[in-house]
């Protein structure tokens, strides 16, 4: 088969490979269609991932397809069934998982290799996060499940309240997703920052109440008090994974904000927090990673409903011979998903 795999910075390499063959618990789908992800995008420029992954590694982790063999022991699914797997598991019986905390399983079964004709899908997310595709859903909404789940996550965790002012650093996939969930469903007023005029158009029309780029405006924080009666935002999204965006993150949030450190940054880094302001202010700082069992069930029902329309993220359908200069082009700001035929 045809399948990326990812060597270093920027090294992605189109190889043929063997087919693969599902060991016992494990399933084999044709990959219909694989989407692009910021998180790719970061692991592609960075050459690898704190957590997902070890190069050189296939490469990919968002994507819808259909069975085509069935390893020993299979049972509930069937070849041809259309469906969509999240890119990991739980163990279900460590500390974490015990506690129901499951996105800090330190035993999560990881899988990639989407941007591929064909995918092995491991015994351990066959039984905890393989999902049927409804019939009436496109491959590549339905490739959005892992995503989303992540956002639904994040927005749970937040604590957000319908009405609640919420300002949102960053216009990427994961920002969008962000804003078009909470504009509907918690009727928040959105202040959006972002670097892309025509993202941050999106934005608005996804539901952002104001959209700012910020190469033009010189003091974030200012902004969102100047929209918030010099209070502040209840709850700051910072969703770039830059270290100095999560300090203005901070510095965006009123008296008792939540601040959602979303964004994933390069390993290793710091930054500076005003500790009279963090205790004073009693602002709560939350890391928030990855997704759980639950939320990609969520993902997928709300996707099914089609009362969002997140098929406006995906700027391009291309097949997997032009994965490179999708990625040259996301690296370049002009395109957010794309949807990847292998």
């Amino acid at each position: 088969m045809l399948a990326a795999l990812l060597y270093g910075k920027e090294d992605l390499r189109l190889e043929t490979t063997e087919d693969p063959t599902p060991q016992a618990g494990e399933v084999t789908i044709r990959v219909r269609t694989a989407t692009t992800c910021g998180t790719d995008l970061k692991v592609w420029r960075r050459g690898g991932h704190a957590k997902m992954l070890k190069l050189p590694s296939l490469f990919g982790h968002e994507a819808a397809g259909e069975i085509v063999a069935l390893g020993e022991g299979v049972t509930g699914w069937q070849v041809g069934d259309r469906v969509v797997a999240n890119n990991s598991a739980p163990c279900m019986n460590c500390f974490f998982c015990q506690k129901q905390e499951y996105s800090l399983c330190p035993n999560l079964t990881w899988n990639n290799g989407t941007f591929a004709e064909y995918q092995t899908i491991p015994a351990a997310i066959v039984e905890r996060n393989l999902l049927a595709i409804p019939e009436d859903l496109p491959d590549a909404i339905a490739s959005l499940t892992e995503p989303l789940a992540c956002v639904l996550h994040g927005i749970a965790r937040s604590g957000i309240r319908s009405g609640d002012t919420v300002a949102l650093l960053g216009d990427g996939a994961i920002g969008l997703m962000f804003v078009a969930v909470l504009a509907r469903q918690y009727q928040a007023k959105i202040l959006l920052f972002g670097g892309n005029e025509q993202r941050l158009e999106l934005g608005r029309q996804l539901g952002a109440t104001q959209a700012y780029n910020h190469h033009q405006i010189t003091d974030i924080p200012s902004i969102v008090r100047q929209q918030t009666q010099d209070w502040g935002a209840d709850i700051v999204i910072e969703a770039t994974g830059v270290p100095s965006a999560w300090e203005t993150a901070i510095a965006c949030g009123r008296p008792g904000a939540t601040i959602n450190l979303f964004g994933g940054c390069p390993r290793d880094s710091t930054i500076t927090v005003n500790t009279d302001r963090l205790h004073y202010s009693e602002l709560t700082l939350k890391g928030v990673f990855h997704n759980t069992p639950k939320y990609v069930r969520d993902s997928l029902a709300l996707l099914a409903t089609r009362s969002i329309p997140f098929e406006a993220l995906i700027s391009d359908y291309r097949p997997l011979q032009d994965l490179e200069s999708v990625f040259q082009a996301m690296k370049n700001r002009q395109a957010i998903k794309v949807a990847i035929a292998p």
